[in-house]
């Protein structure tokens, strides 16, 4: 069935007993995986998590189906979840939502669904499941989120500042996270100890990350140009341009390229879907943006994001792979658009 924020939430924070499989998909892989979470907080600590996969899936298709249903060895609460799901776990779905009993709550997460998705039409079609798809939320919700978040962590988030996490991240929660993260702790801020945020603060942790001109690497990773990828890392390696200062520039036209999709899926107007962006495409760069939305599906640029965030948190883990990730990353997703060229 589909659900409405409200009653997915209610549903995730106290699983009912006639619902055995949540599925959460669409361009906000973030807002998906933050709904998640209220589930596995349900479960409690103690409870026993099984993680299996698409591709697992896919070749043991009655695996789903088993593992909601068997006793935890330990004698706890039991879940499963699965990440990056797709039409090849259709069977496994089948065989879990025709099963006689399943125990243990199953949990998914995928990205953009097309309409046509036989995956989505099971799901949406049995009293046994629910679905729920999450958007980019717009700079208002954005806004809201970022503080609730802030709070959470006992920093006070003026709504100023706010504003200016979420234009600097597009309005990526994952990446709003993680800057504010990283004011609460310069602020040392805690549940018991909060603390206001400040733009001197802010002013203070980006000013060793001076913006790059980015774009025509940007241009190469997302069009698949290889020989410009490579040309463009040495020209800012020279320029001693840390590969973390990269990936916001491309994060905010992977996100852009996902929105332009969703709305050239729906409409099957590309030049319409491009021109619905508005000032978010300048509009110098319209071919080069158009060209790219054509290269990448909506599966495709969800992943791009992904990675891309991934990426980005593992630069700032201090670890020294940071910059190496980085690359590697911008290595795959240039490979992969040059394939679909």
């Amino acid at each position: 069935m589909k659900a409405n924020r409200g009653q997915i939430e209610k549903a995730l924070d106290a699983p009912p007993a006639d619902i055995r499989f949540f599925l959460l998909y669409g361009p906000d892989e973030a807002g998906s995986a933050a709904l998640g979470k209220r589930l596995e907080r349900a479960m409690g600590p103690e409870a026993e998590r099984v993680d299996l996969d698409g591709p697992t899936l896919r070749d043991d298709p009655a695996r789903l189906a088993d593992e909601a249903a068997s006793f935890s060895m330990f004698g706890d609460r039991r879940w499963v979840r699965v990440n990056g799901m797709g039409e090849e776990s259709l069977a496994a779905v089948t065989a879990l939502l025709e099963a006689e009993a399943a125990g243990n709550p199953v949990i998914a997460t995928a990205g953009a669904l097309k309409g046509t998705s036989k995956l989505l039409k099971l799901v949406l079609d049995s009293p046994r499941a629910m679905a729920f798809i999450s958007y980019q939320p717009d700079a208002r919700e954005a806004e809201q989120i970022a503080v609730a978040v802030a709070r959470e962590g006992g920093l006070r988030l003026p709504n100023d500042l706010a504003k200016r996490i979420v234009d600097l991240t597009n309005g990526d929660r994952a990446l709003m996270s993680g800057e504010i993260e990283k004011l609460i702790l310069y602020l040392d801020a805690a549940p018991d100890r909060p603390a206001e945020a400040t733009a001197q603060a802010m002013d203070a942790l980006s000013a060793d990350n001076p913006d790059a001109d980015a774009a025509p690497l940007v241009n190469a990773v997302l069009g698949g140009d290889l020989r410009a990828m490579h040309r463009e890392l040495g020209r800012l390696g020279e320029a001693g341009t840390a590969m973390a200062a990269v990936l916001r520039p491309l994060l905010t036209r992977a996100m852009l390229i996902a929105n332009i999709r969703t709305s050239f899926d729906e409409s099957g107007r590309l030049e319409g879907a491009v021109e619905a962006a508005g000032k978010q495409v300048f509009w110098k760069d319209k071919p080069v943006v158009t060209r790219q939305v054509r290269l990448w599906d909506a599966h495709g640029i969800a992943r791009v994001i992904q990675r891309l965030a991934q990426a980005e948190r593992a630069s700032r883990s201090g670890r020294g792979l940071g910059d190496l990730m980085v690359r590697h990353e911008l290595l795959a997703i240039t490979r992969q658009a040059a394939r679909e060229r």
